[in-house]
C-alpha cells in the first residue's frame, strides 16, 4: 500500500515530523522560506477539504490528465516544479499560527474521513479519488518536509 494521510502511521510519520520544525528551518532547495512552505501547505490541504476551491487551469484541462498517473504515482515530486499561483505566499508569515493551522488541518482530514474532502476537481490534475487525494497529500507533506530536512 502507498503511503497516505489516511493511513494511521503516514499520519502520525508526518505529524512527528512538522512538530520537528522550527522557525529557524532552512530549506536544502527551492525558494520558500519555512513559514511561506507550512502555509503552502496548509492552502494545498485546504483544498482538499473543500475549504479553499481555486479554479480549474486552462492548461489543467488540456494536459492534466496525461500526468495524473505521475502525480499519484510512487516517485517523489520534482524539486523546484513551478507552484499554482494559489499557493504561493510571498508574504510575511507567522510560523507558529501555521505550524499550529497545519496539524489541526492534517486532524480534520484524517479523523475527518473521506466525507469532509472535496469532490471538487484539482486545479491541474482534475477529478481525484479521496485515495489519490490521501496520496498526493502525504507525497506533498513529504516532499517539502525532505525539503527542510525534516
Amino acid at each position: 500500500m502507498r503511503h497516505n494521510l489516511h493511513n494511521n502511521f503516514d499520519f502520525q510519520e508526518i505529524l512527528y515530523r512538522i512538530e520537528k520544525l522550527s522557525s529557524d528551518s532552512k530549506p536544502l532547495w527551492g525558494k520558500m522560506n519555512v513559514e511561506q512552505m507550512v502555509a503552502h501547505l496548509n492552502a494545498f490541504l485546504e483544498t482538499a477539504l473543500d475549504i479553499n476551491n481555486p479554479k480549474r487551469m486552462f492548461i489543467g484541462k488540456v494536459i492534466g490528465t496525461f500526468f495524473k498517473a505521475r502525480y499519484i504515482s510512487e516517485k517523489q515530486f520534482s524539486k523546484n516544479s513551478k507552484t499554482h499561483k494559489n499557493y504561493k505566499f510571498s508574504d510575511v508569515r507567522d510560523f507558529q499560527k501555521e505550524k499550529i493551522r497545519s496539524i489541526d488541518l492534517l486532524n480534520q482530514f484524517y479523523k475527518g474521513g473521506i466525507s469532509k474532502w472535496t469532490t471538487k476537481p484539482h486545479p491541474f490534475f482534475g477529478h481525484l479519488t479521496a485515495e489519490e487525494w490521501a496520496i498526493v497529500q502525504w507525497k506533498h507533506y513529504d516532499h517539502h518536509l525532505r525539503q527542510f530536512g525534516v
